[in-house]
């Protein structure tokens, strides 16, 4: 058996929202996005690097509050750069774990939880 990789699928509420978040404050760009008609809910594809997360206004694609973990290198620098924008809604901090790797835990404005993993050694 072969598994190819995973697209997570994260709850969003307000699509302002979810680009100050994710495009602005993140530093992910939107790959596509789609409405069935005017006024109905959002799906979009945003990405940084290899990381894909699929974003969904739709009520049954996903629940809020997910965790969701990307593996990173250099998250003191992203963590740095995070912190120079001063978005008001989150100061992430860096951790080393007892388990060996180093993570930056952030809350997107839905509840949805994105840990940034860099093994120790870096």
């Amino acid at each position: 058996m072969h598994l190819g990789k995973v697209t997570p699928i994260l709850r969003i509420f307000d699509e302002a929202k979810a680009l100050e978040f994710y495009v602005d404050f993140l530093g992910f760009k939107v790959d596509w996005q789609h409405r069935f008609e005017a006024n109905f809910p959002l799906y979009l594809q945003v990405s940084l690097g290899e990381c894909v997360l699929h974003l969904s206004e739709h009520h049954g694609d996903a629940s809020p509050g997910a965790a969701v973990r990307i593996q990173a290198q250099g998250v003191d620098v992203y963590q740095q750069q995070l912190l120079g924008k001063a978005y008001r809604y989150a100061k992430p901090g860096v951790e080393d774990t007892p388990w060996g790797t180093r993570e930056m835990s952030i809350r997107d404005p839905f509840g949805n939880r994105l840990v940034f993993v860099e093994d120790s050694e870096g």
